[in-house]
């Protein structure tokens, strides 16, 4: 099962690519989309959108994941991030790909055995868990540690929507 993992953000979201067998991962490609900061916003999203297209074609996943954002204390940030959230979700499921979201505490206690993990505690982790991986940025790297939660949790997701449907 090949899973992608995104950390959204205008000025650069990271991605992550690993294959899931089993309990096995292991690491397949990751980067980072960055736009232009002195484009207007949509300008940015159409980099954005096109940058999230090319990869998605290259390394086709299966399903994704997204990590959910936190509220800023800058209301127009956080109106920004989540317009660049909402691509990163449409991205993958206009190619028909399956997405998830996770809260950045449960990546972390996924990946780390600790909801408030710092970032160089998750980047070690995560070259434990995928041997051999150079990761390309900070955002990559917390794209990976999200295709990982899901690997992880996807199993648990898959049998709560089969008892679901059951019971319906």
């Amino acid at each position: 099962m090949r899973l992608i993992g995104f950390d959204p953000g205008l000025q650069r979201t990271g991605w992550g690519v690993i294959e899931a067998v089993g309990n096995r991962l292991r690491h397949i490609a990751d980067g980072a989309v960055v736009t232009t900061p002195t484009l207007e916003l949509s300008q940015r999203l159409v980099q954005l959108h096109a940058g999230l297209m090319a990869v998605i074609a290259e390394f086709e996943p299966d399903e994704a994941a997204v990590e959910e954002t936190f509220v800023n204390k800058n209301a127009v940030s956080t109106l920004k991030l989540g317009q660049a959230r909402g691509i990163v979700l449409l991205v993958p499921a206009l190619a028909g790909i399956p997405v998830a979201e996770y809260l950045p505490n449960l990546v972390k206690k996924t990946v780390v055995g600790a909801g408030h993990a710092q970032k160089q505690q998750v980047q070690m982790m995560i070259r434990t868990l995928l041997p051999g991986a150079r990761i390309a940025s900070a955002d990559a790297a917390d794209a990976l540690a999200v295709a990982i939660c899901h690997a992880h949790h996807r199993g648990t997701r898959e049998r709560i929507a089969r008892l679901t449907r059951a019971a319906e």
